[in-house]
């Protein structure tokens, strides 16, 4: 962004808040707070009129939430960086809000020259996080995924197939009552107790009455 003015919006519904970030980053060089909004509304439209570089965004508001004004706002301006300013680390609004595009995460215990210079590092195209921010999504990527149960690899039809198969229907059972030929029946059934890892029919309807696939 080089010499230009960064233009920052503030979006928070404490006034006392606003009216400190304002006087904050009014000293700071190159930074320019161009509005400042008590709601995601306005925070929108107050975007729409003034094009900001940078928003500074607070999660908890009434109406429309941070989570969800952030969402819109950067469909409407993808480039716009979104800073998320709040007092909340909980799990429930962090990870919707950085999955709807904020660009950093601050917390409202920052000191200003944090916030400044996370506002001129999104102007780069930098992120920050705040180190418990940044120390919970690794943890997160760090823990073990679940395992799928075998069964849910199964294709819609193969899970049909399935299921008669535990009503102990034959191949020919199976091409009437799905209204297919035998031989696509045994290319099937093949798929079905390859995915499961087991060896015959029998231990196929076997695994869904243990997992209450069986109808």
């Amino acid at each position: 962004m080089d010499d230009a003015l960064i233009k920052v919006l503030l979006v928070d519904d404490h006034e006392m808040v606003r009216i400190g970030l304002a006087a904050v980053l009014g000293t700071e060089d190159g930074i320019e707070v161009v509005g400042e909004a008590s709601n995601g509304h306005d925070g929108i439209r107050l975007a729409q009129e003034y094009r900001p570089d940078v928003v500074l965004m607070d999660l908890v508001m009434e109406g429309m939430d941070g989570i969800e004004t952030t969402r819109k706002l950067l469909q409407l301006y993808p480039d716009c960086k979104v800073i998320v300013l709040t007092s909340f680390l909980d799990d429930e609004k962090m990870y919707p809000v950085i999955e709807a595009g904020a660009f950093s995460y601050l917390l409202k215990t920052s000191r200003a020259s944090e916030i400044a210079q996370a506002i001129r590092a999104a102007a780069k195209g930098q992120s920050i996080l705040e180190s418990q921010v940044a120390s919970k999504i690794m943890n997160r990527f760090r823990q073990p995924k679940p395992v799928a149960a075998p069964h849910e690899e199964l294709t819609d039809r193969e899970m049909e197939v399935l299921r008669l198969i535990a009503k102990g229907k034959s191949n020919q059972e199976l091409a009437d009552d799905l209204f297919i030929g035998v031989k696509t029946v045994k290319f099937h059934v093949t798929n079905v107790l390859a995915k499961l890892g087991v060896e015959d029919r029998t231990q196929a309807a076997i695994y869904a009455f243990k997992h209450g696939l069986a109808e």
